[in-house]
């Protein structure tokens, strides 16, 4: 009788077979759109236990604890190492059909050569045997990323990112290419003016320039898009709920920043053609530096204002959106056209249907 995964694990005939282990298996991850904390590589991060390793910022876990009624207090909460982990292997049966089981599997089985099944019963010998191997130098952030041959990874930044810690690790000689991509953002979400202008300080600061009109603003992404480029730099990526297309003049887009800088709660128009000016001017500078531009849209994000509050963004809480982008993408990718400026592109709809 077949096991649930072996070195076989969804090759479905001989033709999948041979071409994964003879070619596939030896090839290095190259891996252009990732959530890996750049600090962590650069110190070569030692993890206290599987725990952090793997619920300490899992959102896509979070989101499998809840649904299976498990409390706040062990999935961000103040619950031990062990009660978290308990937890999760007690909701891992409830995951069949999701990926997070074979995802869990696979890396139980690649990572620590553990071939059990994670349930209530395994969860105790799992866990001690994970945070031994956790323990050895080959199994630090870059001992891991040894471990999967990986060698090119592309994490996601803000314009205001320092980028500090993908300079160190390049120049501590690492193997593996850490390099940043281009995420703008916070610098499109105009819809909280208090939280906007708390980011364009921070832009500012980083860098070393005043930002008081949209056309400084421009200026600087524009060079902080330069630096990117010179630390490695070949994507943006964007996470937007749907794509924006209005119309709109430079005197409206001005106006809009200056009144959004000055306090004021910006109009859904007014939203909508200052994101769409400045999805343009994205467009434009990837064009230009010869880059790869990404979007994830569709999603409908933090839904629950409780927890949001509580927690921040990126917790749990999005869902899958309804928006009709047909039109708006196809306006915003035929504007870049027109003026010769449609970068290489990569479309990530969050709605399946």
């Amino acid at each position: 009788m077949k096991t649930f995964m072996d070195e076989n694990f969804l090759l479905q005939s001989p033709t999948a077979q041979a071409l994964y282990h003879n070619h596939a298996a030896h090839l290095p991850i190259i891996d252009y759109h990732c959530h890996l904390n750049p600090k962590e590589v650069a110190e070569d991060h030692r993890f206290s236990g599987i725990t952090e390793l793997w619920l300490g910022g899992d959102h896509y876990k979070w989101r499998a604890l809840r649904s299976n009624g498990v409390e706040e207090k062990y999935i961000t909460g103040n619950a031990s190492d062990w009660e978290k982990f308990q937890k999760w292997a007690e909701t891992m049966p409830y995951c069949m059909r999701n990926p997070l089981y074979h995802w869990t599997h696979l890396e139980l089985r690649t990572a620590f050569g553990i071939n059990k099944i994670l349930n209530a019963t395994t969860a105790r010998e799992i866990y001690e045997e994970c945070n031994e191997k956790l323990q050895l130098p080959e199994f630090s952030a870059r001992g891991l990323m040894r471990r999967y041959n990986v060698e090119v990874v592309c994490t996601t930044d803000d314009p205001a990112d320092t980028l500090e810690h993908h300079i160190a690790t390049r120049d501590s000689g690492f193997e593996t290419k850490v390099l940043p991509t281009w995420r703008p953002d916070k610098a499109m979400a105009i819809d909280n003016p208090t939280a906007y202008r708390t980011y364009i300080e921070q832009l500012s600061s980083t860098a070393k320039q005043d930002i008081h009109t949209y056309t400084d603003l421009l200026d600087v992404l524009q060079k902080r898009h330069d630096f990117f480029a010179s630390v490695g730099c070949r994507l943006s990526d964007h996470g937007v709920n749907e794509f924006y297309a209005d119309d709109f003049t430079e005197t409206e887009v001005n106006t809009i920043f200056r009144e959004v800088m000055d306090g004021k709660q910006p109009t859904a128009d007014e939203v909508n053609k200052f994101r769409s000016a400045l999805m343009l001017e994205g467009g434009r500078m990837d064009a230009k530096a010869g880059w790869t531009q990404q979007f994830h849209y569709g999603p409908m994000r933090n839904n629950n204002t409780r927890m949001f509050r509580q927690l921040g963004p990126d917790t749990g809480y999005d869902s899958i959106g309804t928006w009709n982008t047909s039109e708006s993408l196809s306006r915003f990718l035929d504007r870049l056209d027109c003026e010769g400026n449609l970068a290489k592109t990569i479309l990530y709809c969050i709605n399946p249907s």
